[in-house]
């Protein structure tokens, strides 16, 4: 197994700020993909009191083999009271943008969207300025549960192709490359106002000219925004490192997405698909979605 590099060592957080977001969080009870994902930016982000949501968790009705989030515990009923209680970490955080992503619910008729609705609806009431990302699941390819979503038009709808197309079947053995792609390139037909968003994660096998097509394909559904971070092992049961990307790698593909037309890029080895999403409020000034359409 390869050593991970110096250029992967995160900063130490500023524990207090930390502290004080996850009793937040307790006092909600509200899960963070932060926590449930083992993300290595939380120390960062919550220090910097921000987090993404997590809902309809943390059970997930998937198992893909990457990810940190569990997949044994047996999926419960969605809690009518969850929006609400959003809403007012939202509120009481103070923040600018939010992240609102969820767990696979594959065993829900709408896998989900109503959920993501609510959300977005009591978001917007409790917090009238904060502008709302969803980072939603593929929701087994039912295009009526994605315009359900897009109808209480979040700024942003993110969805992750997460690898390249020649290892979906072992890293993402229960979802399918062209569904995500088709997933993007709907949203942009049925709400030409919203940005669309997706990331990958690379370092699991993929070559360098593998990375470059899946960004030609985000850029052919008209994509606005890409991440791309390096994988990192949860572990030991999870999927292995084949490579550590170097920092100059990851320039070479932000300023190569700058060149395809992506509105906005971010590349580097600790960038999450939620990391620094607070940006995006620059681009609406600069690049209004309502211009580009």
């Amino acid at each position: 197994m390869a050593v991970k590099p110096d250029w992967l060592r995160v900063k130490a957080p500023q524990w207090e700020r930390v502290g004080t977001v996850k009793s937040l969080l307790r006092d909600l009870q509200l899960n963070t993909v932060c926590e449930e994902a083992s993300c290595p930016n939380i120390g960062e982000c919550f220090s910097a009191g921000t987090a993404t949501f997590l809902i309809m968790g943390p059970a997930c009705t998937r198992s893909c083999p990457y990810c940190d989030i569990d997949f044994e515990k047996k999926p419960q009923p969605l809690d009518p009271t969850e929006p609400l209680r959003l809403a007012e970490a939202v509120q009481r955080m103070n923040l600018n943008h939010v992240v609102i992503t969820s767990v696979n619910r594959d065993d829900l008729p709408d896998g989900g969207a109503t959920q993501f609705v609510r959300c977005i609806e009591a978001t917007r009431h409790a917090s009238p300025q904060t502008t709302i990302e969803v980072l939603i699941p593929d929701l087994c390819g039912d295009w009526d549960a994605l315009s359900t979503i897009l109808e209480a038009r979040p700024e942003v709808l993110n969805h992750n192709t997460e690898t390249v197309s020649r290892l979906y079947r072992r890293v993402r053995p229960q979802g399918d490359y062209a569904r995500s792609l088709e997933l993007l390139q709907r949203t942009r037909n049925l709400s030409p106002s919203t940005y669309t968003k997706s990331g990958i994660m690379v370092g699991l096998g993929e070559t360098d000219a593998e990375v470059r097509q899946v960004m030609a394909d985000l850029r052919a559904v008209d994509c606005d925004i890409l991440t791309i971070g390096q994988y990192l092992q949860p572990s030991t049961k999870h999927l292995g490192v084949h490579r550590f990307i170097t920092p100059h790698q990851f320039e070479a593909w932000r300023l190569a997405g700058e060149a395809m037309g992506f509105l906005q890029i971010v590349s580097s080895p600790l960038t999450r698909s939620s990391y620094h999403a607070e940006q995006v409020r620059a681009l609406m000034t600069t690049h209004p979605r309502s211009a580009l359409s």
